[in-house]
């Protein structure tokens, strides 16, 4: 296994950590707990493994964007553009978890990322 292959597998791993996460809160959790002390405490937890899984999001993502080249991708920059929007709704709804809107756009901005970066990785 070389060195590339395995910075990708983190990423993956990272990537599926972070919306994998949030299709568990929203279809399991949010439906029988809502508003519960067990929801609270899972939406923490999930959140300090999100800090986790952005940083090796990042730390992976910038060389593995060098390696193959696709920092000039429109479809690259999209994602990228995607990644701070969601960025910055993630820490507008710190401030604000109750507003479910914000967990809405949160959920379909990270799909949106999974895809674009599944057409990265494809061409």
């Amino acid at each position: 296994m070389t060195g590339w292959l395995i910075l990708r597998w983190l990423h993956l791993l990272a990537m599926a950590f972070f919306v994998g996460g949030q299709l568990m809160l929203a279809a399991v959790l949010v439906p029988i707990a809502r508003g519960t002390d067990a929801m609270r405490a899972a939406a923490r937890r999930f959140g300090q493994g999100t800090l986790i899984a952005v940083g090796v999001l990042l730390v992976t993502g910038m060389p593995l964007a060098g390696h193959y080249g696709v920092w000039d991708d429109g479809r690259f920059q999209a994602k990228l553009t995607l990644v701070v929007v969601v960025g910055a709704l993630v820490l507008w709804h710190m401030k604000r978890p109750t507003n479910r809107a914000l967990d809405g756009l949160i959920f379909l901005g990270s799909l949106a990322i999974v895809y674009l970066g599944v057409a990265v990785s494809y061409s």
